[in-house]
């Protein structure tokens, strides 16, 4: 019979290697599965992994590779501090969605004014909106013990419906001739969120993921709430003991991830996206789950895990338009590296033993 048993010692250097072995088994599985699609799996790999940074088209791609990485840092940092907690937040694409639309809507509603306080008003209603968002699960978990798995999952086709309704409805462009969506606040100029060095690709969300990955780290290393929320993950029982109030950490915990989230989609509405259309949500609440356990939740690794998926968006943009692959290339690459994530990490936590469980170690 194959069993899996703990490992009492493993290794220090396992939990490094394993998010390494993920992507290279993601590599080689990818490779073989475009073989299988009769598509050259070396031009593929090589497109998506490497031509974005050193290829004809990196003078474009490079500074992409910020704009798609600030969300996803920026998420998985809030979604980190949740799951060291053991509280575990699957909806911030939900909540990234309500704050895009909080946060225009404040633009919108200024419409045409002038005025510096336009911007900074637009990024605290895009957090204020995640944060509401995100406080639902807190509520009916604290009160009535639902999970927060489920309730923020299906919040976010909630929030979807949200988006189309004020597309289609309150937030319709009046000047649009009837096509859904608000008006493009990139043609605002105090809502817009441009970029700030021509030629980087960093604007507003890349500096606040970046301020965001160094908070984090001095939130859980140096802060008493910190403190609190890795006993909670680990020990339950210790850190009630601890005075450590449950109630208090969910709150605290779905309410941080959903003003991040919200953040996220703020910089999103007013930059790249430049509206809110009935598709608004670009799927980056989840893959930042993805970002968050590649980077072993921690401020450092995310920010090189948000580098890499960011990486496997615009290599499956440009893979699309130079060999014609499908255009879920990107989600299968994503949904392979989750797997063998999740594969290796179990392998690094136990070992495979054959035999009955009662039956003496060989």
């Amino acid at each position: 019979m194959l069993r899996l048993e703990p490992r009492t010692n493993a290794p220090w250097w396992l939990g490094i290697a394993t998010p390494v072995m993920a992507v290279l088994a993601t590599m080689i599985a990818g490779g073989l599965l475009f073989a299988l699609m009769g598509f050259d799996p070396v031009a593929a790999i090589r497109t998506i992994f490497w031509d974005p940074l050193f290829g004809q088209a990196a003078a474009y791609s490079r500074p992409q590779l910020l704009v798609k990485a600030g969300p996803l840092i920026l998420i998985a940092c809030g979604l980190a501090i949740g799951f060291r907690a053991g509280i575990w937040n699957i909806g911030a694409e939900g909540q990234y969605i309500v704050g895009g639309i909080c946060g225009a809507a404040v633009a919108l509603a200024a419409y045409p004014a002038e005025g510096a306080w336009i911007f900074p008003a637009m990024v605290m209603a895009g957090a204020a909106g995640g944060w509401a968002w995100g406080m639902i699960p807190a509520v009916l978990r604290n009160w009535f013990g639902a999970s927060e798995i489920l309730v923020s999952l299906m919040l976010v086709y909630v929030a979807q419906r949200l988006a189309a309704w004020m597309a289609f409805g309150p937030m319709r462009n009046p000047e649009g001739f009837g096509m859904p969506g608000s008006r493009n606040l990139q043609q605002y100029p105090p809502a817009a969120n441009p970029e700030l060095i021509a030629g980087t690709g960093i604007h507003w969300g890349v500096i606040a993921a970046a301020v965001a990955v160094v908070v984090t780290w001095v939130l859980m290393t140096r802060h008493i709430r910190g403190f609190h929320i890795r006993v909670a993950g680990f020990a339950p029982r210790a850190a009630r003991f601890a005075g450590v109030r449950p109630e208090a950490l969910v709150a605290f915990c779905l309410g941080l991830s959903g003003a991040l989230a919200g953040m996220a989609g703020l910089f999103e509405a007013a930059g790249p996206g430049g509206q809110i259309t009935d598709s608004f949500g670009s799927g980056y609440g989840f893959t930042a789950i993805i970002v968050a356990f590649l980077g072993r939740l921690h401020p450092l690794g995310i920010l090189l895990a948000g580098l890499l998926l960011a990486l496997t968006y615009i290599g499956g943009e440009l893979a699309q338009l130079m060999l014609s692959l499908p255009a879920a290339t990107v989600q299968v690459f994503q949904g392979m590296l989750l797997f063998f994530l999740l594969a290796f990490d179990t392998l690094g936590r136990f070992r495979i033993r054959w035999g009955r469980p009662g039956e003496a170690r060989a």
